[in-house]
């Protein structure tokens, strides 16, 4: 697993993310590594009474249901905290997909913060994070540099 990023402010993209064990393995990762990390759930998970524990957990709720800009608010409050980590599966599912989401980028690059990546391999049973990447604003040419990282990397079937 190695130790975590020594930056104060960062977006992890957690990839492959495949299944539901990827949750509580980040989580242990987390503790053990003693990282203040911050995830994004649909805002029912964040219903009484599981709510409580999700955000303990360092969930915050996005209402999918409404057409809120997720990109602004996040890089809001990235510019108010002087530490933040977010958590941020770039499949934007569990399901196999072919395209990944550009949230998490555009987050990153208007945040003015580095994208860190973090994996799950579980071909060679191994988490751990992967060099951290400055977005260039150039999104075509640093997704093909990002996703480069990820091509051996299994997720859970």
């Amino acid at each position: 697993m190695g130790s975590a990023p020594t930056a104060k402010k960062y977006v992890l993209i957690a990839a492959p993310h495949t299944s539901n064990y990827d949750f509580p393995l980040m989580i242990g990762a987390a503790f053990t590594l003693r990282m203040d990390v911050h995830w994004m759930g649909k805002s029912s998970l964040f219903q009484f009474p599981l709510g409580t524990i999700a955000r303990w957990f360092g969930g915050i709720a996005i209402d999918r249901s409404r057409s809120n800009n997720t990109v602004d608010a996040t890089v809001e409050v990235f510019k108010q905290r002087d530490e933040l980590v977010v958590v941020i599966p770039p499949e934007g599912t569990r399901a196999k997909v072919t395209k990944w989401k550009s949230g998490f980028y555009h987050i990153a690059h208007q945040a003015g913060v580095p994208i860190i990546l973090g994996y799950i391999d579980t071909a060679t049973k191994t988490a751990g994070f992967g060099h951290s990447y400055t977005p260039t604003g150039d999104f075509e040419k640093d997704m093909v540099e990002i996703q480069a990282f990820y091509k051996d990397k299994k997720g859970f079937d």
